[in-house]
């Protein structure tokens, strides 16, 4: 990313209240700092584990520091800052990374749509006149021994509900993607999370169905000078899911670790900013 903040590493000492964690920086002053994640970041963090955290300089936050990356029990570095997705995806909309959405002349974000009254990440209109929504979730869910990552990570009906919107619009003739941010390292295809929420697993297999396909994209994570993570992220990895390609699964053959997959996870390319 263009503009992510300077990172400093500590060692988790505990996340409570959901938005609170506690640790424990180098110099072995401890803090509390803003967990900017509102699943329950499954697989993402353990106690004593390394973290990565931004400060702030506004004299108004009663914390300064923001939770911004995890190592996670497998050894992977994941993105725990959910609202980084969006800038990511934003960045990558804007110089072109994602090809079969570029060539938009218009691009808005948190526009009301649907007959449940949501918000759209990004909207973006085309000289033609056709137009295009743009659906983002963060995925950091990952399960040992294997590379496919899984979504959700906790029961989401706003995520369920988000897909029955795309799905609407896709019937009406509109083009509706639900784009999938991968902040994580070592994945190479993603599944929905069915033993986790049934729910949404139903209501991705009902909207597949309006689609013409599915394939997802991805760029690779790298790590920065000092053993810091860099300012791209852990492993921003960028993909996009149904009614958006033809490309079918490279990864059809891969069973996942932990909890069926109901249909076959979906394989990730290269797409770096």
């Amino acid at each position: 990313m263009a503009h992510f903040p300077e990172l400093e590493e500590a060692r988790l000492l505990r996340r409570y209240k959901r938005f609170l964690a506690d640790i424990e920086l180098t110099s072995g002053e401890q803090m509390t700092i803003h967990c900017p994640n509102t699943g329950s970041m499954l697989n993402c963090m353990s106690e004593g584990g390394r973290v990565w955290f931004s400060r702030s300089n506004d004299p108004k936050r009663k914390l300064p520091g923001t939770w911004e990356i995890s190592e996670t029990p497998q050894g992977r570095l994941a993105c725990v800052n959910t609202g980084r997705a969006n800038a990511l995806v934003e960045e990558a909309l804007r110089a072109g990374t994602i090809t079969e959405l570029a060539g938009f002349t218009t691009l808005k974000r948190e526009v009301a749509y649907g007959e449940e009254r949501s918000r759209i990440d990004f909207y973006l209109e085309y000289a033609d006149g056709s137009k295009a929504y743009v659906e983002v979730k963060s995925v950091t869910l990952g399960y040992p021994d294997t590379p496919v990552a899984a979504f959700p990570d906790a029961v989401t009906q706003r995520g369920a509900k988000h897909l029955r919107e795309l799905a609407g619009l896709a019937r009406q003739g509109v083009r509706a993607v639900q784009l999938y941010c991968v902040n994580l390292t070592g994945i190479e295809a993603v599944r929905p999370a069915e033993e986790i929420d049934a729910g949404y697993a139903q209501a991705l297999r009902a909207a597949v169905g309006w689609g013409r396909g599915a394939g997802l994209r991805h760029p690779a994570g790298r790590t920065a000078d000092r053993g810091r993570p860099a300012a791209a992220g852990a492993a921003h990895s960028l993909s996009q899911m149904p009614w958006l390609s033809s490309r079918q699964s490279r990864a059809s053959s891969h069973s996942p670790a932990h909890g069926p997959a109901t249909h076959s996870p979906l394989s990730i390319r290269n797409c770096a900013p």
